[in-house]
């Protein structure tokens, strides 16, 4: 038994998770609160639907560059140094965006924002299974910890709208700064301190170029949206991304102690939930940005009512995490994952379904519900294999890496389906103004 596990409690060690789920709370609430704040942007800013998807991708890209890195930082100098170090950056971007004069300040304070949230978030994982070894206590803390997760990615909306509706888009960064302080000053005192140091130099290489390999891929990704992907700066984006990708993989099968060690790609349990967590939240956020956009500018719901229209969402991923955290302890992950996952891809099919011809609220609803069933099912068995497959001195490395995929999916979710949108909304605009003999001249200046 390690002395972490002999100083933390059963009593201490629900306060440390409660406390760690509530740090997961706030920087994955931001992953979606602003989808709901976009028609408010537009009409204060004046901003393009492409800087709508900077203003939500600028978090996650930043999110799932420096992810990894962060984790494996927190392993070798302390989990909770780390963490906290990152929720004072995420406190300072909120204040930041706040008081944002311009779209590109805006931007700038949810880059900040994701900064914060990549080094404090894989701590909440990696700390649990320090504080939990026991499998099967781990996995019931994995089910609260997938449950909050789920929660919070569903609640983004429901708050959002809340605080959109009340003060503007505004009150979102003030609210997301008076919850900062609020959870810092919670986590000072009971998160216990842990680290496995490595007396191996440090990764310098690995911590270079692996953001730079997957930083730069996203950003041509977003990029090529709008300037086409076969632009010759977002091919040479994509190749940069490639290049680094490769010298990273190389850098980090030589190293001593890596930032990420690749022989556990080869492990299948860890590459498939690494897969399937990409997967999962490129599906799930087809919903929150997409249908949000769709809502708030096409058919110009309110911020309540498309409020509304998340809150079953929400509860069906809070209770479908929460059983399936004691499904997966009792009859192991295979099951949960290839359940949830379906149900998800069902609710997402429905949901498109329901956005078809006259928008009615029940259909709606329950497809929304049902998606978000499938997916609370799916993230807990997903975790619990990531951290499962690696020893547990790695399991910042293990966390950081389920996580990133997680985010990658998002940025890439946002910037396809965006995409689509933008294009297929410029078709429909140009077509309209043409059947209404619009000259080119204003055509062009209209667009």
């Amino acid at each position: 038994m390690s002395l972490v596990d002999a100083i933390v409690t059963r009593a201490g060690s629900r306060r440390v998770l409660l406390t760690l789920t509530a740090i997961l709370f706030l920087t994955f609430l931001d992953t979606t609160i602003m989808s709901v704040a976009l028609y408010d942007l537009q009409s204060t800013l004046h901003t393009s639907v492409q800087e709508l998807q900077w203003i939500v991708n600028a978090y996650a890209l930043v999110f799932a560059s420096l992810m990894l890195a962060f984790g494996t930082l927190g392993d070798r100098l302390g989990r909770k140094r780390v963490m906290l170090g990152g929720l004072v950056v995420f406190i300072a971007g909120s204040l930041y965006g706040a008081l944002a004069p311009s779209t590109s300040s805006l931007i700038a304070a949810r880059a900040i924002m994701g900064l914060g949230a990549a080094a404090c978030e894989p701590g909440t994982l990696s700390i649990i299974r320090h504080v939990y070894p026991d499998p099967g206590d781990r996995a019931r803390a994995l089910g609260l910890w997938a449950a909050v997760a789920g929660l919070a990615l569903a609640m983004g909306p429901v708050i959002g709208g809340v605080l959109v509706g009340l003060g503007g888009w505004r009150a979102i960064f003030w609210f997301n700064l008076a919850a900062g302080v609020l959870v810092f000053a919670a986590a000072v005192s009971p998160i216990p301190e842990s680290s496995d140091p490595e007396t191996a130099r440090f990764d310098f290489a690995g911590f270079t170029l692996g953001p730079l390999a997957l930083g730069t891929v996203v950003f041509a990704i977003i990029v090529g949206e709008t300037a086409g992907y076969t632009a010759p700066h977002v091919l040479a984006l994509f190749a940069i991304g490639v290049a680094a990708g490769a010298l990273f993989v190389f850098a980090e099968s030589r190293a001593k102690a890596p930032m990420l060690e690749v022989d556990y790609l080869r492990r299948p349990p860890f590459a498939g939930s690494l897969f399937v967590a990409f997967a999962t939240y490129f599906g799930v956020f087809s919903i929150f940005f997409l249908t949000a956009l769709y809502l708030q500018i096409v058919l110009e719901y309110s911020a309540f009512r498309i409020t509304a229209l998340f809150v079953p969402m929400a509860l069906g991923m809070i209770i479908a995490s929460s059983f399936a955290g004691r499904w997966v302890a009792l009859r192991g992950p295979r099951t949960p994952v290839a359940v949830g996952c379906f149900l998800a891809g069902v609710g997402i099919l429905l949901t498109d379904v329901a956005l078809l011809g006259d928008v009615t609220f029940v259909p709606l609803v329950l497809s929304l519900t049902i998606a978000g069933i499938g997916f609370g099912v799916a993230v807990v068995p997903i975790t619990s294999v990531a951290l499962s497959s690696v020893p547990a001195r790695h399991s910042g490395m293990a966390a950081s890496a389920t996580t990133t995929s997680r985010e990658v999916g998002t940025v890439v979710g946002v910037a396809a389906l965006g995409s689509l949108f933008n294009t297929r909304l410029t078709e429909f605009l140009t077509r309209r103004l043409i059947e209404l003999e619009v000259p080119p001249a204003y055509r062009d200046y209209i667009m």
